[in-house]
């Protein structure tokens, strides 16, 4: 294992007795080393190869998260929680492709009727066995009503907002969040405005209702949409791309 890494690997197994360290402090060292930012950072890649060989560190800190209890889950703040359970998302997703890799394409490859990856509960938390669509539907979206929660939550494909390259923290979840929402939207090949038309991510029609009224949520940011003051051009919506987010298989846009 990297030396980089035996610190904060040995700093939770230490804290996890005691408190929860909400700096994810494993977790994010695992992404600073192997999440590669593209386009002047509007999206990422990782390498999942090199993440291979980490695995040990992963499945150490993905412990510590099944080891959390509710009642204890339940006394952090909102933003704790929030944090949390995208690094949750995010690191048990990773774990998920690992698993398979280098064999696989698509995180749909795992199947989409039987064995799929978003529906599999194939880790526990909070004492009970869960999936992907168990954090993001049941959790996430049904309890904090944050719309940007979408552009937390990566699922290892390159259509998918990008795999931040740190660790969520509660303490600057804001910050994070609102970045994370700016290089989403900045990023002309997931969102653009052209021919009159706004053409935006597949998410904002999944998961329009978390948007509504869409037209005041795109008017935030209109300043790096393109879009003139009061403007509400008709939509259009991109194809999205399933195709893993590997920076081995992929190359820079």
């Amino acid at each position: 294992m990297d030396a980089r890494l035996i610190l904060p690997l040995l700093l939770w197994a230490s804290s996890a007795a005691a408190a929860f360290d909400h700096a994810h402090p494993t977790w994010d060292a695992l992404l600073k080393k192997h999440v590669v930012l593209l386009d002047d950072g509007k999206a990422s890649r990782l390498r999942y190869a090199d993440f291979a060989r980490d695995r040990l560190a992963l499945k150490e800190y993905l412990e510590g998260l099944s080891q959390v209890g509710e009642s204890e889950f339940n006394a952090w703040s909102r933003a704790e929680q929030i944090a949390f359970l995208i690094n949750a998302y995010n690191a048990f997703t990773v774990e998920k492709v690992l698993t398979r890799y280098p064999a696989i394409g698509s995180i749909w490859d795992f199947g989409k009727l039987f064995g799929n990856p978003f529906r599999d509960r194939f880790f526990v938390l909070f004492g009970q066995p869960r999936s992907l669509d168990d954090l993001e539907h049941g959790i996430l979206r049904k309890t904090y009503r944050e719309p940007r929660i979408h552009f937390a939550v990566n699922c290892a494909s390159v259509g998918c907002p990008m795999l931040r390259e740190e660790a969520y923290r509660g303490i600057d979840l804001e910050k994070q969040l609102e970045e994370q929402a700016r290089r989403f939207l900045s990023d002309p090949s997931r969102n653009r405005t052209r021919g009159g038309r706004l053409e935006v991510s597949k998410i904002f029609d999944w998961f329009k209702e978390d948007f509504e009224p869409r037209d005041q949520y795109f008017l935030k940011y209109a300043d790096i949409l393109g879009l003139p003051p009061g403007a509400s051009p008709p939509l259009a919506f991109l194809d999205y791309d399933w195709s893993l987010n590997d920076f081995r298989s992929s190359s820079p846009r």
